[in-house]
């Protein structure tokens, strides 16, 4: 089903196979963007993957730093494609911290105490903006 290759594969298809980016063009715009890093140097989408190889990658706001397993260049169900793969540990913790904090944050609309200002109050607003920007010189 997943072809597993003995030789290096592009860093863009090992990403698109592995399933990180939906598309290869996803994976070769965030590797421009230098948001991935293969044993901690900035690549090219034509590097070449190997097993062992620490990648780091940013996904939106994830951070993550994964270990090469397995190397393929075909996308195949997101199972096989978790086997080519581990996270390490201290990126899991910090996901898992980060979604945590996500999560606790307050949602901005609660720190809105009083709602939109109606059309009544955007008049008033502006009424007085424009009298307190005329200043009388003395």
């Amino acid at each position: 089903m997943n072809k597993v290759l003995p030789g290096p594969v592009r860093l863009d298809k090992w990403l698109w196979a592995a399933r990180f980016y939906k598309t290869r063009a996803l994976a070769v715009d965030e590797i421009g963007k230098g948001r991935v890093q293969i044993n901690g140097q900035d690549a090219k989408p034509s590097r070449e993957v190997r097993v062992g190889d620490l990648l780091r990658l940013r996904q939106g706001p994830v951070e993550r730093e994964v270990q090469v397993l397995a190397l393929s260049h075909v996308r195949g169900p997101a199972p096989v494609a978790q086997t080519l793969y581990a996270e390490t540990p201290e990126s899991s913790a910090a996901r898992e911290k980060a979604a945590e904090a996500r999560r606790l944050a307050p949602e901005p609309a609660q720190t809105i105490t009083q709602g939109r200002p109606t059309k009544q109050d955007r008049r008033r607003l502006s009424e007085w903006d424009r009298w307190s920007a005329s200043a009388d010189p003395d």
